[in-house]
Order: C-alpha cells, then structure tokens, then sequence
C-alpha cells in the first residue's frame, strides 16, 4: 500500500472514530431509602441537592435525581435488581445477602457505611426480661421477617442464648411492619404486637411511653459499635457511570459533614424533612447520644456475614470486609 493510501486510511479511521457518539452516563439517578433518621445523609442529598450539585462539577450538566421509599431492605433488593433502582440503602444484612448472590454477574457492593447505631428490641411486656421470656403470646414487630438487619440481630441473639441449632426459635414471633407501623402496634394496648425491633428515632420514641423497656441492645449482641445501614450499587451501574458514581460519594461525604458540623441544625431538618412528630428534643438527643455517629466507614461487617454464612443464609463468606464495598473506600480501617 503505498504511503499517501495509508495516510488515506488513517485519516478515515480517525473520522469515524470521532463521528462514533460518546457513550453518555444517565441523566436520571433512582435513589431509595428508608424511614427513621439513621437515612438522615441521604435526606440532606435529597433536600440541598447535594448530588446535582457534584453532578454539575463532574461536567455532567443536570441530572434528575429520583427518590423514593421503601420500608425493608429485601424489597429494594428486588428494585435493584429488576434495574429499576441505582442506589439502595438500608441494613447491612441486605447487602451481604445480594452481595453473595451477585458475585460473578451484578456484582453488587457497598459505595459506604452510612454510621454506626446500636438497635434496640424494645417490649411493653412486664414479664419480658429477656429474649428467653418471650412465648408463643407475643409477637415482635421488625422490618422484614427473617432477612432485615433487626431480624438477623435476632438470629444472633437467639444462637447465643439457644445455641446455633436454635438460631431461628423467635422468627415465628416476628412480623413485618415498617418503623413508623411497628411503633403504632407497639404502643397501641389493642394491637397483638407487644414487642418492636426497631431503630432511632423510633427505639427512643418508644422509651418516652411508661411501661416500655428494652430487652436486647444490638451492640452487646456483636460486642461494640457495629454499622446500622450502608449503601450500595451493582458494579454495572459504577462500571458505566463513574462520574455519577463519584458525585454520589462527594455529596454524601457532604452530607455526612454538614450532620457532624451542626448537629442542633441537622436535628431540625429532619424534624421538618421527616415529618417528624414525635418529642421535639429527641432528634437531636439521638445526634448526640456517643453511641449514634455518622460515619462512612463500615464497622463490624464481616461479623454479620460470618454468622450469615454459619447458618447458610449466604453460601459464600468473603476474606474480609473490603470483598463486600467497591474500592473507593478500601482506604477507610473498616472491618
């Protein structure tokens, strides 16, 4: 061929790959959350615009941010899957389970830990001092049977106190009502709910009411501070949108910061972002209680997926924490 035909094709090739159109990232984001001011990050995204505005610093112009809520973590799983959801949120047990189903297709893993809050299993039953006084009279309110992040707390507490055969002695108790209904059936004397395993504000809300006690502390069950709800996405979607995907982190990193920076403020939006009924000195009680810290760093994970792998709700058990979240946050002393 000679040299001004090679130039010839050269220069063709060279038009066409610039005619071939960029394949662009998505202009609209579907995000979920849940109910309760654990979601308090996502609610500033929500209210300030947070991703929009990381969006428009990533060259990305206007994107359409659609969110929606959901009362358990199962059903958002089923969201994401059917790809009609980009970012879920809610317990970490959620996660492990369509983290061990995905591996090798989806890949869906964590973006972050959204903060570490211990969950309370609180109960209007005198008689009820334990988990062993529960009886086949009650029954105890929690997101989703058998697969939300209180019921596999549940799981872990009931191997401790029955053995690991025994792990799933209280699950016949349990039904599924979101925070918000759990805590009416809780504190309503006609309802056949006399116990709730809930999360804050809800848990707190609950101790205002006389004859209301706590009778299981999710942190005694795992030893300390573990991460409540976290995040995450298919590495499908981070995969083809790495622009989006790094704007969500920046705005939740913002969020986060706006939270711990004024914690008085913060309490007042979610008072009016949530909704929020409830006595108007508990938000911020809860922001301040040294056991509640917002935090994207995930604590205590490979603990729950330990547990879920022993008694097969997971067929996989990953090496460390780090196989369950994407590498963004790899820098972070998780565990």
């Amino acid at each position: 061929m000679s040299s001004k035909a090679t130039m010839l094709c050269a220069v063709t090739a060279l038009a066409v790959a610039v005619a071939l159109p960029v394949r662009a990232e998505v202009t609209e984001v579907r995000i979920a959350q849940q109910f309760g001011i654990t979601y308090l990050p996502l609610m500033y995204m929500e209210h300030q615009k947070l991703l929009e505005k990381h969006a428009k610093q990533e060259g990305l112009g206007d994107v359409k941010v659609i969110w929606t809520k959901f009362a358990g973590g199962n059903v958002m799983n089923d969201a994401l899957l059917s790809g009609s959801l980009d970012f879920a949120s809610g317990g970490v047990s959620p996660l492990i389970t369509l983290w061990a189903k995905t591996r090798g297709n989806l890949d869906v893993r964590g973006v972050c830990a959204m903060n570490t809050m211990p969950l309370y299993l609180n109960t209007r039953d005198p008689n009820v001092k334990s988990i062993k006084d529960f009886t086949d009279k009650d029954k105890i309110a929690l997101p989703a049977v058998k697969v939300s992040f209180q019921a596999v707390n549940l799981q872990m507490a009931a191997a401790a106190a029955f053995g690991d055969k025994n792990y799933n002695k209280l699950d016949k108790l349990t039904v599924t009502l979101s925070h918000p209904d759990g805590m009416a059936a809780l504190l309503s004397p006609a309802s056949e709910v006399t116990a709730h395993f809930t999360a804050p504000p809800f848990q707190y809300q609950e101790l205002e009411h006389p004859g209301v006690h706590t009778v299981l502390n999710s942190y005694k069950i795992v030893g300390g501070p573990h991460t409540f709800t976290v995040v995450w996405a298919t590495g499908k979607f981070r995969k083809d949108n790495p622009k989006i995907y790094k704007a969500f982190l920046a705005a939740f990193e913002e969020a986060i910061g706006e939270i711990n920076r004024d914690k008085p403020a913060a309490a007042k939006n979610y008072i009016t972002w949530a909704n929020y009924k409830g006595p108007a000195d508990l938000p911020l009680k809860v922001l301040d209680d040294p056991l509640v810290t917002f935090t994207t760093t995930p604590h205590k994970t490979t603990t729950y997926a330990d547990f879920m792998y022993r008694i097969g709700s997971i067929k996989v058990k990953p090496k460390s924490w780090k196989d369950m979240f994407f590498p963004e946050v790899h820098n972070l002393h998780g565990s």
